[in-house]
């Protein structure tokens, strides 16, 4: 039988966050994207720690311009401004920082340890469950961010979509009984409200994340846009501004997200 989803009940996150300075959640039942609606948003002193979230978005990306694909009810689609400005310097940080906070909640919440994947990518089971962009307007040294999350968390009846993609994702409830989007996301915007100052070291970000991932001694299957040959290595570090530093054929090389796609991380 088809699961069956309710509307997010805004109130009980607002109730779950109450004294935090992430208890500003603003719904709506679809938009475009909730990065584009932050966007417009940055810098205004009265969207300073708003949520953002929508049940559905008919234009959601991730990475690189990628489709999200998540049907209505099926997943959290969220983008939260951060209550106070970044230093520009530090928005390489800001991924990894991001992943941290949602990696922990979701544990938190709900006891599921996903797996961080470098750049942006949280994973179960070895397949992607969610996704991470970040999204910024930068002032001079400082900078207005907002942090885009989608989560897949209540497997939907059939959707011919979904089911197109390869690999195929895979939902919480996969592995967790009876998962609420509602704890889940207060789960999520009470552990940025804990671990917000951890972004005035970047540094100290990406360190944390390593330990978190695991990422030493990973493999990574990568592909340059420049020239499309697969290539694996074997990660030994983040490097500076959050390239991925890898032993491959060639010998110690570092990667960079915006010039590179990763294909298959052994997990």
């Amino acid at each position: 039988m088809p699961k069956q989803t309710a509307p997010l009940d805004v109130a009980r996150v607002r109730s779950a966050t109450a004294g935090t300075r992430f208890s500003d959640v603003r719904y709506v039942a679809h938009t475009s994207s909730t990065n584009a609606d932050a966007q417009a948003l940055l810098g205004d002193p009265a969207a300073c720690g708003a949520t953002l979230i929508a049940e559905f978005q008919t234009a959601g990306t991730g990475r690189k311009a990628r489709p999200w694909i998540a049907p209505p009810g099926s997943s959290l689609l969220f983008t939260t401004i951060l209550p106070e400005t970044v230093m520009a310097r530090a928005l390489w940080a800001v991924p990894f920082w991001i992943a941290l906070a949602v990696a922990n909640g979701i544990e938190r919440c709900t006891g599921i340890r996903l797996d961080l994947v470098w750049p942006n990518d949280l994973f179960l089971s070895g397949r992607k469950t969610g996704g991470i962009l970040s999204v910024a307007r930068i002032a001079g040294e400082a900078a207005w961010v907002g942090c885009g999350v989608g989560l897949n968390v209540v497997r939907p009846s059939a959707d011919a979509a979904l089911d197109a993609l390869s690999p195929p994702p895979i939902f919480l409830d996969d592995v967790g009984s009876a998962i609420k989007r509602e704890p889940l996301l207060a789960a999520i915007l009470n552990t940025f409200d804990t671990s917000l100052r951890e972004l005035t070291d970047p540094e100290g970000v990406a360190h944390a994340w390593e330990r978190r991932a695991g990422l030493a001694g990973t493999t990574y299957r990568y592909r340059r846009d420049t020239d499309g040959i697969e290539r694996d290595g074997t990660a030994l570090r983040i490097g500076p501004h959050g390239t991925l530093i890898l032993r491959d054929a060639t010998g110690e090389v570092a990667v960079d997200m915006a010039d590179v796609r990763v294909m298959v991380p052994a997990l």
